[in-house]
């Protein structure tokens, strides 16, 4: 201490012990206001200060698993179909997650039609879901996009999903499933043991819609189902390959109820990891398709031919998006249009394998009618053949509805407004809920609860299901945000469908075993559906 004055130690012990009172103090401030935080958001708020007081919420609310029973954020669609049936309600039911957080949930056509139809874009994806999704698709492809920007997309990229150009590609749909097929096949012949004859379906079904997506996205064949190691197939595997991890999940959840949701997604967790690392492979693979498509593109119109179909060429030839939007627009379509369908297929082969009554009935009409894929180059179909199927569309129909590869969406109210004449405060948040609406007996009689592909069937049901309302099919939801490539995927999906059942009798690997669900951007089986195969000749 020589030689250091005695007054300028005094002034540096005042200066140490007032910042480290003060951090104290900061520091307790802090836990204070975020324990006060906290109980406000779990005790008070849903009682005193929400401002939907006036909808109609279920009995039983815990604190920190509000109407759940669990702290996770999971969406709890057998509760939803009892509260929707013995909660009085005119249109929206109010409920709570884990974290008691407030959810309202659209229950009633008039409801629906308002907030998916006449006010559309009062009602957009939240931030968190954007950032979430963004993640893998890109947060400017028309999946995310809002207000007249997706308006103006919609409208760009329309062409690429009419009905005139979707049936020019049904011979791509139908070529990559009896490849798919034929493979399966191969790989049952080349097992060591000829008892071996399990397949896991997701394995397969994403494989190969990732092919089609790419001959009739892109035009170009991945070539996933010849090449299991793919790079482009891998990186979408690795993408579900680490669920989040309880942990995850509950931060996540006091993300949400202190604001801050997005600060999980840069947390050092092996699925961020994979999920950045994957996104920038997916992304790269996008931007070489674009380079090469505007190369593709500007030749034929030196030559002046423009007959390309894919969705990519369209989206280019309209002169409205840049590379960068364009990127989004690929990664929008690579993600969405293989996993949705993908999880379809796993449904179908799921409950087929439940109803084998139904199986069979469906493979009869679809060797009666179609061409034969035993031939060494089967011919290929034209969408008139394969659309004359009554059973098929039927049975891809009540699959559709009665296992939605996106059982919920997510709301929130960009303005005061009103729904059925209920005051709807800014920030409100609403559940569209396929996995509540499809299932809802005031809407498709009393067996909506039972798989019934019969009700597709006879005049006037082809396209309702006998059901009493539009609205009462959401699985491609409806109005300018519903599904733009709905009728791409019902395509797709009959053709994997019908080549998959016309040559494989299946039953699942264990009939007894508990269905356990994987709830990422799609819900599917957990397992990817475990099937034993039995191949079938003549056809």
């Amino acid at each position: 201490m020589a030689g250091i004055p005695w007054t300028t130690i005094h002034v540096g012990i005042a200066i140490y012990s007032y910042f480290r009172s003060t951090f104290r103090d900061f520091l307790l401030l802090s836990a204070v206001i975020l324990v006060l935080r906290i109980f406000y958001r779990l005790v008070l708020y849903p009682v005193y200060f929400t401002p939907i007081k006036h909808i109609p919420t279920p009995p039983g609310r815990a604190w920190f698993t509000g109407n759940n029973g669990t702290f996770v954020l999971v969406n709890p669609y057998d509760r939803m179909r009892r509260w929707n049936q013995e909660i009085p309600n005119d249109g929206l039911i109010r409920f709570y997650l884990g974290g008691n957080l407030e959810r309202t949930i659209a229950t009633t056509p008039k409801a629906l039609s308002e907030i998916l139809v006449q006010k559309v874009y009062d009602f957009e994806k939240p931030k968190i879901v954007r950032q979430s999704l963004g993640r893998i698709t890109g947060e400017h492809g028309v999946l995310l996009v809002e207000g007249a920007e997706h308006k103006q997309q919609r409208k760009l990229l329309m062409p690429a999903f009419s009905y005139r150009h979707i049936k020019d590609l049904y011979p791509i749909f139908w070529s990559k499933s009896i490849e798919m097929v034929k493979l399966i096949e191969a790989d049952l012949q080349q097992r060591a043991n000829p008892t071996d004859n399990v397949i896991r379906v997701a394995s397969w079904s994403s494989r190969a819609t990732l092919d089609i997506i790419g001959l009739a996205g892109m035009n170009r064949d991945f070539d996933s189902l010849q090449n299991p190691t793919n790079k482009l197939a891998a990186a979408y595997h690795k993408l579900n390959s680490v669920p989040p991890t309880h942990l995850e999940k509950g931060l996540f959840v006091i993300g949400l109820i202190l604001n801050v949701p997005h600060l999980v997604h840069k947390l050092p967790f092996k699925r961020n990891r994979y999920i950045r690392e994957s996104a920038a492979y997916i992304r790269n693979v996008a931007h070489e398709m674009i380079h090469d498509a505007r190369r593709s593109v500007e030749g034929e119109k030196a030559h002046q031919t423009t007959d390309a179909v894919d969705i990519l060429s369209v989206a280019i030839e309209s002169g409205g998006f840049t590379d960068e939007e364009l990127i989004d627009q690929m990664m929008t379509f690579l993600a969405a249009g293989h996993e949705t369908t993908s999880t379809a297929l796993q449904w179908c082969v799921y409950a087929l394998s439940k109803y084998p009554d139904i199986q069979t009935r469906l493979r009869e009409e679809i060797r009666a009618n179609l061409p034969s894929i035993s031939v060494e180059k089967p011919d290929s179909i034209s969408a008139a053949t394969l659309d004359s199927l009554p059973y098929l569309h039927a049975v891809c129909q009540e699959v559709f509805r009665f296992h939605p590869s996106v059982p919920s969406t997510v709301r929130v109210s960009n303005k005061d407004t009103t729904i059925g004449g209920q005051r709807i405060p800014k920030d409100t948040v609403i559940q569209i809920v396929p996995a509540l609406i499809n299932y809802d007996k005031s809407l498709w009689g009393p067996d909506a609860d039972q798989f019934n592909p019969d009700r597709w069937l006879g005049p006037g049901k082809a396209n309702t299901g006998g059901a009493t309302s539009n609205y009462a099919f959401l699985t491609f939801i409806h109005g300018p945000r519903s599904c733009i490539g709905q009728g791409f995927a019902k395509a797709e999906l009959a053709c994997l469908l019908a080549t998959f059942v016309g040559r494989f009798q299946f039953e699942l690997e264990d009939p007894n075993k508990e269905l356990i669900l994987r709830e990422a951007a799609t819900v599917s089986p957990k397992d990817g559906v475990l099937v034993k195969l039995t191949p079938l000749e003549g056809w």
